[in-house]
């Protein structure tokens, strides 16, 4: 006896998860980017208020915990206070996002690998969403988008 099954792509509970895995497909980058640009933006902005707010315990930081090879503690601090404040407004901007995200992340490997390397978990998830960004863009609500189209017309 032969059953008779039905090949059609909107039968039964598959064709419920097929019609919603459709709809989820056609959701565009630059909806996606958007959260993507304020997540990152966010931890690394926080990072630098923290630094900022008590400028002396961030020195004691790079000088005894974090011990950066190759520069000293006081000039490592300012660097990364100054990557964590400026890079997070041109993500948010969404102005040269590839650039940002391309230093975010150098900044996530190197506290990965030097300062933190047990907390891979987070870093991991910081790399994922910098490496979206830098391979896909900042979607059409950026200022990337804009200046691209005004500098090609």
């Amino acid at each position: 006896m032969n059953a008779s099954i039905s090949t059609s792509s909107n039968a039964g509970p598959f064709g419920t998860v097929r019609r919603a895995i459709d709809a989820l497909d056609r959701i565009p980058h630059s909806v996606l980017a958007v959260p993507l640009r304020l997540a990152v933006a966010t931890v690394f902005w926080n990072s630098a208020m923290t630094k900022l707010d008590d400028w002396n315990a961030a020195l004691s930081l790079f000088t005894d915990e974090y011990k950066l090879p190759l520069l000293p503690p006081q000039v490592a601090a300012y660097l990364a206070v100054s990557i964590e404040l400026t890079m997070p407004v041109l993500l948010l901007l969404g102005l040269a996002t590839r650039l940002a995200s391309l230093v975010l992340l150098a900044m996530t490997v190197v506290i990965e690998v030097f300062v933190y390397p047990l907390a891979w978990p987070t870093h991991i998830q910081w790399a994922a969403m910098l490496l979206v960004l830098l391979c896909r863009g900042p979607g059409a609500a950026s200022l990337d988008r804009l200046l691209s189209r005004r500098l090609l017309i």
